[in-house]
């Protein structure tokens, strides 16, 4: 029965991903003010961007239901999960829960879920990396082992143009969100081997920080060789720039670039560049 990779719509499917029957999307859905928008790959990112911006409360994310998984379970022999960060997001855990249901049931399908611990163009690179791994036919044990050694050496950083839908769902405080808005910084952002987001430095400019991102990639020798996805938010020419620069100081052997959802739209606001290698 072959394999299915079941990712959560935070997941910035490609155009071949979105092609690709293996690929299976879990929508979450978006809450803004008095209007929701499920993140089936069907929202309309303008208006959900001038929706976000006329709204002065956050918009508000909720997972997808277990069932939205345990659906898919039959559907294949190998099921493959991949989840936003489980410290983000309760999508992990409604994920465990269709295991745990299943079980319960007696379903006997290899099921493994996988935390990202990152997001958007993080889970992206997880859900390569399983396809590449189980459509070169190793067994389902051995795809979950390598993945998971995969996504200890990932690493995800963000650069945003406006950080007022991180402040507004409690990402940063009141503090650094007035200092930042008002000195116009621009952040260079990262994950914790946990998936938690930190800061990595800052940058005057949005392309001066951009700049600073791929540096500090360039540093790194562990991303030769690697594949490089580049999710951007209504900002196809900046991801441009970031794959001309990647191309010029780094060595990775393929550079993705790859457009937001809903889920990733929510927290990376117009504007917003998210990498992961």
């Amino acid at each position: 029965m072959g394999y299915k990779i079941l990712c959560d719509s935070c997941t910035d499917f490609t155009p071949a991903m979105e092609a690709n029957p293996s690929f299976v999307r879990i929508p979450l859905t978006i809450h803004v003010g008095n209007r929701s928008f499920v993140d089936d790959g069907t929202i309309q990112q303008a208006e959900l961007l001038q929706v976000m911006g006329a709204t002065p409360e956050a918009a508000r994310t909720a997972c997808p239901a277990p069932e939205a998984y345990l659906s898919h379970f039959e559907t294949a022999e190998d099921i493959y999960i991949i989840t936003l960060s489980e410290r983000l997001s309760g999508s992990y855990n409604a994920a465990a829960q269709a295991v745990k249901f299943y079980r319960e049931d007696g379903g006997q399908h290899n099921v493994h879920i996988f935390n990202s611990r990152s997001a958007s163009a993080g889970q992206v690179q997880a859900a390569l990396k399983v396809e590449e791994l189980a459509r070169s036919g190793l067994p389902f044990d051995e795809v979950v082992a390598q993945v998971e050694a995969y996504l200890d050496e990932m690493d995800t950083m963000f650069v945003l143009e406006s950080l007022e839908n991180l402040r507004k769902n409690g990402r940063l405080t009141k503090v650094q969100a007035l200092v930042t808005g008002s000195l116009r910084i621009k952040l260079l952002m990262g994950a914790t081997p946990e998936g938690e987001i930190i800061k990595l430095g800052q940058g005057f400019t949005e392309r001066q920080t951009l700049q600073k991102m791929i540096r500090r990639v360039a540093e790194n020798a562990g991303h030769t060789g690697k594949r490089l996805v580049i999710s951007h938010c209504n900002c196809l020419e900046r991801a441009g720039y970031v794959r001309d620069l990647a191309e010029k100081l780094c060595r990775f052997r393929e550079i993705l670039i790859t457009a937001t959802g809903g889920i990733s739209t929510v927290y990376a606001n117009d504007g917003g560049i998210v990498i992961a290698y």
